[in-house]
């Protein structure tokens, strides 16, 4: 079980819903916590809520230049939990440009550009951890999710290259890919949602995974088990079962 005490875990995406909740799971555990979103509000006033140490970063994922200066500002840190997602229920009769080229670039694009500025210290170090949240959507394309299941597919794969290439180095790499969580972008899904949990539900599961060596972890469990085997299926019996 990892030791939280004394160390230093960038958020990214914590102004709200799952990342909100898990910052209350680490500063719990000891951790001192930087807090990064655009929302500079809500992170003052998540600061002010924690039992621990905290600070406020603001942050625009989608713009490099912030993102350095972000680091920079930071300076090294022990772990980073890239949360931040953006997300618009759509199938491809109704493509919003805009909205598909936001999804990819905040859930993808802003986590490479956010290891881009951090990843390299680790490495010189070769210590540190890095958890980036994917989702159940990442496992194979699904109806009505143009550009948000790309973009944790995307980000999933992203997990596993860099786990591949440093699982035998000091910096540990981990995936979480949860489920149905409800929150404000739930909240546009006018279909059910199975297992649906709330935050701090997730970020339990979340939390759990983390104080682990494992590398992945997909929950609510009994619901990741359908997303799991969707992938063994041929494309008749999975499009068949999933429209």
């Amino acid at each position: 079980m990892k030791n939280f005490e004394t160390k230093r875990y960038w958020l990214i995406g914590a102004s709200e819903g799952l990342g909100r909740a898990l910052a209350h799971k680490l500063s719990g555990a000891g951790a001192e916590l930087i807090l990064s979103a655009r929302s500079e509000k809500r992170l003052i006033e998540l600061a002010g809520e924690l039992p621990g140490t905290a600070s406020v970063q603001c942050i625009d994922i989608a713009d490099t230049a912030s993102c350095q200066a972000a680091a920079k500002a930071i300076g090294p840190v022990d772990g980073i939990v890239f949360l931040a997602a953006v997300y618009k229920p759509m199938d491809a009769q109704n493509w919003d440009a805009d909205a598909v080229e936001q999804m990819l670039d905040v859930n993808l694009t802003g986590a490479a550009r956010v290891l881009g500025v951090s990843l390299p210290e680790m490495v010189a170090r070769d210590r540190g951890h890095i958890v980036l949240i994917g989702s159940l959507s990442g496992f194979r394309g699904l109806p009505g999710a143009i550009g948000y299941s790309a973009s944790k597919a995307g980000l999933m794969s992203l997990a596993e290259s860099l786990y591949a290439d440093l699982r035998a180095s000091g910096v540990n790499v981990q995936l979480a890919n949860p489920g149905f969580i409800k929150t404000r972008l739930t909240d546009m899904n006018d279909f059910r949602m199975p297992f649906l949990m709330t935050a701090d539900e997730a970020a339990e599961e979340v939390f759990a995974h983390m104080q682990t060596d494992r590398f992945k972890k997909s929950f609510p469990r009994v619901f990741s088990w359908v997303f799991r085997l969707g992938q063994f299926l041929p494309d008749w019996a999975y499009y068949r079962l999933f429209s």
